[in-house]
């Protein structure tokens, strides 16, 4: 084992033990795992969960190789990725009101595992802070000595990893009540709320700035 590795392994540990309460804060990729877990089950929510941890390996490479920033650096870039991803939460906040406003008479069907992972997908992907943040904040733990480009990419395994053992459990917690929450008032009041938290979102990403 080359004696770079020793040097970022309590690194590794310390960043996993830092990036668990990061990836446990709410926010857009939360909201869409509750989503989806109540409408299509853990299926649709592993589904969306998935494709939530693609996208952050994507992020990771992008902040990995330097590209990130581009959208850290530029107001264009960055401005473009934001509006984007405001319109997605926007939409996915609004259908989730009209799905919960049919006063429960009519269950929604069921949403697919495809349908998670595209929902999954594009909301990281359209989440610019997503990169920003993950091109600051690796860097940070990369040992004096080591390599750089195998100790982010080892790091951002390892941020991969966390982000979905919780969103993994956090999909399970709301299956095990999903027989409550799916009741017709219980689940119209969750949509409803879940619609409104990500209109925030969205209203929010669209509002700030650099």
């Amino acid at each position: 084992m080359p004696s770079w590795v020793w040097l970022l392994l309590p690194n590794m540990g310390l960043f996993a033990a830092i990036w668990l309460p990061i990836a446990m804060v709410p926010g857009p990729s939360t909201a869409v795992v509750i989503r989806q877990t109540l409408r299509g089950g853990r299926r649709s929510a592993f589904a969306a969960t998935m494709a939530n941890e693609l996208g952050l390996v994507i992020w990771g490479l992008v902040a990995t190789f330097g590209i990130a920033s581009v959208v850290a650096f530029s107001q264009v870039a960055y401005d473009a990725i934001r509006i984007g991803g405001a319109v997605v939460l926007v939409g996915l906040g609004l259908q989730s009101q009209q799905g919960g406003g049919d006063g429960g008479a009519r269950p929604a069907p069921a949403e697919s595992g495809v349908r998670g992972f595209r929902v999954g997908l594009v909301t990281i992907l359209a989440n610019p802070k997503a990169a920003a943040f993950v091109f600051a904040f690796l860097p940070q733990f990369v040992p004096r000595g080591a390599p750089v480009l195998p100790s982010l990419l080892a790091l951002s395994a390892v941020m991969v990893l966390v982000d979905t053992s919780w969103y993994v459990l956090l999909a399970w917690l709301v299956s095990l009540a999903r027989r409550v929450l799916t009741r017709p008032a219980v689940r119209r009041r969750l949509e409803q709320v879940g619609g409104l938290v990500m209109v925030g979102f969205g209203v929010r990403l669209a509002l700030e700035r650099l």
